[in-house]
């Protein structure tokens, strides 16, 4: 009985060096990680080229940069328009202001129109 005891015991203790190895090896190349970061970034600011060994910074999807602007509009709209759901109405209508100043010809006119109306209402009623 004794011995099944001092055997859960040594088994114990391996699981529990072997979970603090395994954290400490995480750890440590989480600290290269970033020191990797930070010699790029310090290098960016210098002007100098990236460190071959660093590793790579995530790839952001940005909007396409077409000629018309229609992604830039998208989103003013989108942003316009769940500013106004969520009971900002004056922000709403700042930014379907900015998609009208900024094209005033474009597809999202007659709706950012109609919906600075509905806002102006909003705001009279409150």
């Amino acid at each position: 009985m004794q011995n099944a005891l001092w055997l859960v015991l040594a088994g114990i203790g391996v699981a529990f060096a072997l979970l603090v190895r395994h954290n400490l090896r995480n750890w440590k190349a989480r600290q290269r990680a970033e020191e990797a970061r930070f010699a790029d970034f310090m290098n960016a600011t210098r002007g100098a080229a990236p460190a071959k060994d660093a590793i790579p910074a995530p790839v952001v999807m940005l909007p396409s940069t077409d000629s018309s602007g229609v992604a830039q509009q998208k989103l003013l709209f989108e942003a316009a328009h769940k500013a106004g759901e969520a009971g900002e109405a004056a922000l709403s209508i700042q930014l379907y202001a900015r998609l009208l100043a900024r094209y005033p010809a474009s597809g999202f006119a007659e709706q950012a129109r109609a919906a600075v109306e509905a806002q102006k209402r909003r705001l009279a009623k409150s």
